[in-house]
């Protein structure tokens, strides 16, 4: 019967390749401890990665519209927010108006006109706010700003009422203007003459906000504001009570115009609600792709540390054989 053996050079590189495969084990078991998932997907899944590719696609899927929906958002409430301060400015304003300009007189008047111009450069600017690197009501020129200037607007106000002698006439002057698609909007709107794109934020919805610097309700306020600024110019040369009156008249316009932008704020509300629905029902679906991906790939915890025990006690016994081999010698061997 023939015997075989290992020299010592072959012995060292076994235990060598020994160590690093229990080296390799207890790596990976100790992974698999911390995670609580295998590392080895394909054996766990006999190959079959196909279910586990369609839970990581529709997890990425998910993810880009939770980038979505948080872009809706943030551009919504920031919309809403806009509103808001404008709300304030002509509930502000139409108040004044209202109740002083009918008996005001000289410089109250004056007053009137002076606060009115500084109302309509604060909403001017309120307008031509932006987010995320959006202007919020230039619709789909997204990267203009939505209105010119206030300076803007009245010039070319005053240019289109000069002449006007009466309340009415000039109302019906800046109406047409504002109305005209060669009045206001090419002379002070910078926007687009469509909306912005809607915001994707699931599968089969998605969410707009029809809003621009050139739709009725903000033309209203401005044109409205832009009067009462310009009832005292010296270049109108109304006489007091006309001027009574057109102060009066937009003071009333005014808080016609605030139940509209009311109306229209609950609008985007509704787009505020209906993100943050779609925001949530997002969510609940990646906890259950997570949960579902987890429970797939989940590692038996006593299993792990079962093994993981065995595979550090051969690695004990390994090196103990190391360590015992090294003290053979031939002095040793003969006695």
């Amino acid at each position: 019967m023939s015997n075989f053996s290992l020299g010592d050079l072959a012995q060292t590189f076994m235990l060598q390749r020994r160590g690093a495969a229990l080296k390799a084990d207890m790596t990976r078991l100790n992974e698999e401890l911390a995670t609580g998932q295998v590392s080895d997907v394909k054996s766990v899944l006999a190959g079959n990665v196909s279910y586990l590719a369609d839970i990581e696609k529709d997890l990425r899927t998910l993810s880009g519209y939770g980038v979505a929906a948080s872009e809706a958002a943030q551009f919504t409430n920031s919309v809403q927010i806009a509103l808001e301060r404008i709300d304030t400015n002509v509930g502000s304003l139409g108040s004044a108006l209202v109740t002083t300009a009918g008996s005001a007189l000289g410089p109250v008047l004056d007053q009137l006109s002076t606060d009115a111009e500084t109302n309509l450069r604060a909403i001017v600017s309120t307008l031509n706010t932006a987010t995320g690197g959006r202007a919020l009501f230039s619709g789909a020129a997204s990267d203009q700003q939505a209105i010119e200037s206030a300076d803007v607007i009245l010039t070319g106000l005053r240019t289109a009422i000069a002449g006007a002698t009466s309340a009415d006439t000039i109302r019906a002057a800046a109406q047409a203007w504002f109305d005209d698609p060669v009045g206001f909007t090419a002379t002070a709107y910078g926007g687009a003459d469509t909306d912005i794109n809607a915001f994707r934020v699931s599968e089969d919805e998605a969410v707009s906000v029809q809003l621009r610097a050139d739709d009725p309700v903000i033309r209203d306020v401005l044109m409205n504001t832009a009067l009462a600024a310009l009832a005292g110019s010296a270049s109108l040369g109304l006489s007091t009570e006309e001027q009574q009156t057109l102060l009066a008249e937009t003071g009333s316009e005014l808080f016609t115009v605030q139940s509209s932008l009311t109306a229209t704020r609950a609008n985007v509300g509704a787009a505020q609600a209906r993100i943050d629905t779609l925001m949530t029902r997002n969510a609940t679906e990646e906890t259950a792709l997570t949960l579902a991906k987890g429970a797939l790939l989940q590692a038996d915890p006593y299993e792990t540390a079962t093994n993981l025990e065995a595979v550090q006690f051969q690695l004990q016994s390994l090196y103990t054989l190391t360590a015992r081999m090294s003290d053979l010698s031939f002095v040793n061997f003969i006695r």
